[in-house]
């Protein structure tokens, strides 16, 4: 068994990786990183660098790697350079939102596109993308934070047309869009002063959630949205 983490290095990745390491004895486990290698080492754990924002890297990946049976997609942007997410439309900047959608939305696209004949028409596989609850539109009630929304928006619109088009190319892959909650990342710490107590999660919780939803669903359950508590979201 083959599975490839893009974004491995990130708090949720690095945390899907040991937990795959730990419950797929079987597994040889391909994890990606932009900046710095993680000082990470087993036997069946492979780290390649990869932009995810660059096609050509992503085709050449897919060539490399061959088939494999799982892909967990764990890339994402909240907060850059000192920029947070948008409380008005008069903060809203081009240059934001376009970093948010080349790696909130476009890098999953991209695998897809390059990693779709990787996966077998006839056994079993996964391809997972850390979706974010923000990014449905009947649930949101308060505004503000534009870029982010509009991004995660944008990819479950994708993921969601991509499960259909699969279910006749690939019909034993199940496609999900997953929602992490509030963890305790670098990608979540400018915000956890004013979150209640409880709301916040380890990246090992998270994890083990992400995992477990793997390990329940099969090809009938490809396009859903759903949370680290196990409840569907609407769009």
């Amino acid at each position: 068994m083959k599975v490839l983490v893009v974004g491995g290095s990130g708090g949720i990745g690095l945390a899907v990786v040991k937990q795959l390491l730990k419950n797929y004895p079987q597994a040889d486990v391909i994890a990606t990183y932009f900046n710095a290698e993680v000082a990470l080492e087993h036997t069946r754990l492979t780290w390649i660098k990869l932009d995810v924002t660059n096609e050509r890297a992503i085709a050449q990946l897919a060539n490399q790697l061959g088939q494999i049976e799982m892909l967990i997609n764990a890339v994402g942007l909240l907060h850059a350079n000192g920029k947070l997410p948008e409380k008005s439309i008069k903060q809203f900047d081009t240059d934001f939102f376009e970093l948010n959608v080349s790696l909130n939305t476009r890098p999953s696209l991209l695998l897809a596109k390059h990693f779709m004949n990787s996966f077998s028409a006839t056994n079993k596989s996964h391809f997972v993308v850390l979706s974010a609850r923000i990014g449905s539109i009947s649930d949101n009630r308060i505004g503000g934070w534009l870029s982010y929304r509009m991004s995660k928006a944008a990819l479950n619109m994708a993921m969601k047309t991509l499960a259909i088009e699969w279910k006749r190319k690939l019909p034993n892959c199940c496609i999900l869009l997953f929602h992490p909650g509030t963890t305790d990342t670098e990608f979540s710490k400018p915000f956890q002063k004013r979150l209640a107590k409880g709301q916040l999660h380890s990246p090992e919780v998270t994890a083990t959630a992400l995992l477990n939803l793997i390990q329940q669903s099969d090809a009938n359950d490809s396009g859903r949205f759903v949370s680290f508590d196990g409840s569907e979201i609407s769009w």
